[in-house]
């Protein structure tokens, strides 16, 4: 008995000490584990993302989530800066909670907009939004620069009224103080990025947003820019997705309790997004489903042709100076908007399943101004039904039903257009971000573009911004491996014609 006793204790203190080992070992390789972490900030909201690669895999974890939004701010709609930071360095410090030390952090937001630093790196006047008023008719004023045509030949950017080449002729137009003191121009990420690092660049992706670039160099359009009485010094060097920008600045290591690298993503949201289509070739056609649905594909010179104009397509700067080709659609703004009237406790995935046994087949124009901001978005519907003469849909589940045929013409109109202008044909159509998951939209528009479809990932704007910072480290061998590991790492759902 005394034997048998002592063989059980010394195979258990075997086994204590095997499993301390084991967790010693495993404590070891958390610590050791790659991390990154991607700011990823939208209009309504923000997160902090880690990501890792485990196994080939890419691993996501979110660890802090918070709201944003424009507000009433001295007259105008401005987005609080310094909130948006503060939440950032909130983030930072749960991952050190969490002792989970990212290698690097880099920043993605939304487009055109941003602040103005003074010749002591002060901010001037507050960082207004796109969907404020102020560039009311300023467009005008660029044209008697500039005309709109050749100003599209030029830059290849569509007209939106928001661009920041408006919205810097209404700070020179109605706050010339502001525009006279000011010494640099960030966009909102690199100004984020700029807190963290004390380095002040412009990124591409972002920069080809303002309507100020030059498609051919790559580069400010020097003579654009002198034309439209814009000081040449607002302008910082641009840089290019993967651009490590050096470390956090002593005052921030020490307040999140850590350092790192600040390596700058493709900062504009969609073109972090397009980073994350899971597709082996080069040539896809993509739908960037959110708000908006921005369709199109990659391309390596700038289509800046009036028939492209016609189209309204636009050519965004993209990762490893590649150009977006795309098209605004305005996508599930249009059933959020619905659904908020008719039946605000009902999943998507409920509105989806009902839609989907309506029989109704009225078809609206989804790009109609009318449903950009309408009071009720259910009536406008209705209303177009009505004077199309088409059958009026009554109920969510019909509504929803028309918003998703509609759309799925819109896509189908836009690949036509798409395969004309670049000479390509496409089997595929690569659906990313929140709105992948709508299965019912999905078989919609693979049955209307008569193409495959593949939906997913979900999380497509974080997981290109941490695709960026990986391929900076040289974890990932270059885009191509990207989106393979993706591929592998993601559920994508398919969806055959």
């Amino acid at each position: 008995l005394k034997k048998r006793l002592a063989s059980v204790l010394s195979q258990r203190k075997t086994t204590i000490r095997e499993e301390k080992i084991e967790s010693s070992a495993n404590d070891f390789a958390e610590n050791c584990m790659k991390y990154y972490l991607a700011v990823d900030i939208g209009a309504s909201s923000g997160r902090l993302i880690l990501g890792h690669r485990e196994e080939g895999k890419m691993i996501l974890e979110e660890v802090h989530r918070f709201g944003n939004g424009m507000e009433m701010q001295n007259g105008h709609l401005t987005w609080d800066v310094d909130q948006l930071f503060a939440e950032i360095i909130t983030g930072m410090k749960k991952c050190a909670e969490l002792g989970k030390f990212p290698g690097s952090i880099g920043v993605d937001t939304w487009a055109v907009d941003f602040v103005l630093l003074d010749a002591q790196d002060q901010r001037i006047g507050d960082a207004v939004g796109y969907r404020d008023h102020r560039t009311q008719g300023l467009d005008q004023k660029v044209y008697e620069v500039i005309g709109e045509e050749e100003l599209y030949l030029r830059t290849g950017i569509q007209k939106q009224p928001f661009n920041t080449i408006y919205q810097l002729m209404a700070v020179k137009e109605q706050t010339p103080e502001q525009m006279e003191q000011a010494e640099t121009l960030l966009m909102i990420p690199d100004y984020l990025h700029f807190l963290l690092s004390g380095q002040k660049v412009t990124e591409y992706t972002n920069a080809s947003t303002t309507q100020l670039l030059n498609p051919q160099t790559k580069d400010w359009d020097w003579d654009l820019i002198d034309r439209l009485g814009y000081k040449r010094e607002l302008f910082r060097k641009i840089c290019l997705p993967g651009t490590n920008l050096g470390s956090l600045t002593p005052e921030i290591a020490a307040e999140v309790g850590f350092n790192c690298a600040v390596v700058v993503p493709a900062t504009h949201d969609t073109g972090a997004a397009v980073m994350a289509v899971p597709a082996a070739d080069d040539q896809v056609l993509y739908i960037s489903s959110g708000t908006w649905s921005l369709m199109g594909t990659e391309v390596k010179e700038a289509i800046c042709t009036a028939e492209s104009q016609r189209y309204n397509f636009t050519n965004e700067g993209g990762y490893d100076y590649r150009f977006r080709y795309l098209k605004n659609i305005m996508g599930m703004w249009m059933i959020n908007s619905a659904r908020k009237e008719l039946a605000p406790d009902m999943s998507f995935s409920d509105i989806c399943e009902g839609a989907a046994k309506q029989s109704i087949s009225s078809i609206v124009d989804a790009n109609s101004d009318c449903f950009l901001a309408p009071e009720s978005m259910a009536k406008e519907v209705q209303n177009a039904c009505a004077e199309s003469g088409q059958q009026v849909p009554k109920g969510i589940w019909e509504t929803a039903a028309v918003i998703y045929n509609s759309l799925a013409e819109c896509y189908a109109q836009t690949a036509h257009e798409v395969e004309k202008m670049t000479g390509v044909s496409y089997d595929c159509i690569y659906i990313i971000g929140g709105g992948a998951n709508a299965d019912y939209l999905n078989r919609l528009t693979a049955k209307a573009c008569q193409k495959k479809v593949c939906a997913g990932p979900i999380e497509a704007t974080a997981i290109g911004n941490i695709s960026a910072q990986m391929i900076a480290a040289g974890e990932l061998e270059n885009l191509k491996t990207a989106r393979e590991c993706i591929y592998h790492s993601f559920d994508i759902a398919e969806y055959e014609v």
